[in-house]
Parts: structure tokens; sequence; C-alpha cells
């Protein structure tokens, strides 16, 4: 396997003592039973994690702090950042609803390391795999209107929605061609079936025709809570035929699948995955669109 220098455009580092989704009685979620990551995790032991897979730099997402905790979070993490070098850029939490929004996005702005904003919208009839209170939040007016500011502030919005959401999401990034999107977890297929297959294939079709539309791949073995080739390569590889290398990026969601996986080996099936591909398109979805996206 050629050395390819690789960008991480995906992952969390945590206090459990700040994270609220991970404090309390363990409830059902969408990664299953997840004893094993309540702990704390942190840069350390993702750079150990990481050791050779030529993992150059790296993104943090958020990990949904308790509310009214954003900048808190961001600025923790910068303080991170300052002291180890580690992460590279950060995807800070804001509500977009929230009429003083534009303030919090102004303290975002300036520190250093923030480069988006991820709010999750996932919904599904499935309560375990919700997070959104309701499938159509993005079509609020009140909402729209945060949206709205991200262009202003130079920040990309980290898209996260199932397939029953991806027309929603299609009128959204059509409503806002100067906001740059970034669709996680390559659209979160749960529904493997042949029809559930075609509804997704036929929803990241229109996000495709969406210039302005990114995709993560990242979160691929969240639904079978493992990361198997025959798997994640299916979708790695249509995601890619419909976007272009250029427009993917790798993620690990370490340290979620780190619940059935090793980071060496979701990298090398990654990697496996993407071979057929020639070396510049590689290069793409490992490094160079996670540079750009990110402004690394």
């Amino acid at each position: 396997m050629k050395a390819i220098p690789t960008i991480d455009g995906h992952h969390h580092i945590w206090r459990l003592k700040d994270l609220a989704w991970l404090s309390g009685p363990q409830v059902p979620r969408i990664f299953g039973p997840y004893a094993p990551i309540c702990r704390d995790y942190t840069i350390e032991e993702f750079r150990s994690d990481t050791a050779g897979c030529d993992v150059v730099k790296s993104v943090y997402v958020q990990t949904n702090w308790p509310a009214g905790q954003s900048y808190d979070e961001a600025l923790w993490v910068q303080s991170v950042s300052d002291a180890t070098g580690w992460p590279h850029a950060t995807v800070a939490h804001a509500d977009l609803a929230d009429p003083g929004v534009g303030s919090l996005l102004q303290q975002l702005k300036q520190l250093p390391s923030v480069r988006g904003i991820r709010q999750q919208l996932h919904w599904h009839q499935n309560p375990q795999y919700s997070f959104a209170p309701r499938p159509d939040q993005m079509n609020d007016v009140s909402w729209r209107r945060g949206v709205a500011m991200l262009a202003e502030f130079d920040l990309v919005f980290e898209l996260q929605v199932f397939t029953s959401q991806i027309a929603d999401s299609v009128e959204l990034a059509r409503a806002f061609p100067d906001t740059t999107f970034i669709l996680e977890h390559a659209g979160m297929l749960e529904d493997t079936s042949p029809a559930g297959w075609q509804r997704w294939r036929e929803g990241m079709a229109g996000l495709a025709g969406c210039k302005n539309v990114n995709v993560k791949l990242s979160g691929l073995g969240t639904f079978e809570h493992a990361y198997r080739f025959e798997t994640v390569a299916p979708v790695i590889t249509e995601t890619v035929a419909l976007f272009g290398a250029d427009r993917c990026l790798f993620g690990s969601n370490f340290p979620i699948e780190k619940l059935w996986t090793d980071y060496a080996a979701l990298y090398r099936t990654f990697r496996r995955a993407i071979e057929p591909l020639p070396d510049g398109e590689q290069l793409y979805i490992l490094h160079d669109t996670a540079r750009r996206l990110y402004k690394l």
C-alpha cells in the first residue's frame, strides 16, 4: 500500500464530565452498547491509535456538550490544539435556530481552529437512530436564518441526515449556494435492502448535482457495528462515482468506530476500498479535499 499523507476529516476527543450524551445511565444508541468509550478519550490516545496510518492532520467534530456550552467546547478543543498541535481544525456546535446565534458564530470565528458548524439533523422512525426532534427542522425559517450567516463567517456546515431527509437537503443546498455543505457519513445508509439502496442512490445523485455539497466517507460501520470491506466498499465506490474524488474525504469517526475495530484495521480497509482509483483521486480523498474544505 503506497504511503499517502492522510487527513482524518472526522474524529472526536472528549472529557467524560463534559459529555451530556455519555453521562448518566446508558440508553440505547445508534451505535449500540458504548460502555468501552464512557471515559476520557484524549488527543494522545487518538495519536497512538493513528500510529503507522500516515495521518498528518485531523479535524475534530463537536460532541454535543450540554446546552449553552457550545463555545466552551470549542474553546477547550482550541486549548488542546494550542498545547499539542492537534487537532488542526474544529467543527463546532451552534443551534442555528437560536435568535442569538450570530453572536456565538462571531465568538467561534475568533478561535483559530474553527472552520465549521455541525447541528445534527438526522431523524428516523426508529427512536434509537434519531437525534433531531423531527425530520424537517432544516425547513424552518428561523433555522435557515442561522444558515444564512455561515457564508458570511466563512464557515462550512456539516450535514448529518438520513436518506428520507435527502430531498429536503437538496433544497437546502440549492437555497444557499454560497454555503459549503459536507454530508456526513455518506448519507447514513441504514436500509441495505434493494429498495433502500435505490432510495439512497437516487438521493445521493440529487445532492451530487449541488456543487456546494461534499461528502465525508465516515461512520460507515455504524449500522452493522463492524467495519467490513464488503459493507463499506460499495458505499465508497458509488459515492465517489457520483460526486467525484475531489468532493469526497476520509473520516475515521473515532473513537465511536473503536467500539468494533481498531484504527489501523479501519484505515487498511478504507485504503483497500479506494485502491482501484488512480493515485491522484486517492490523494483527493485522503488529503486534498479535507485540506481545501478545512483550509489546512
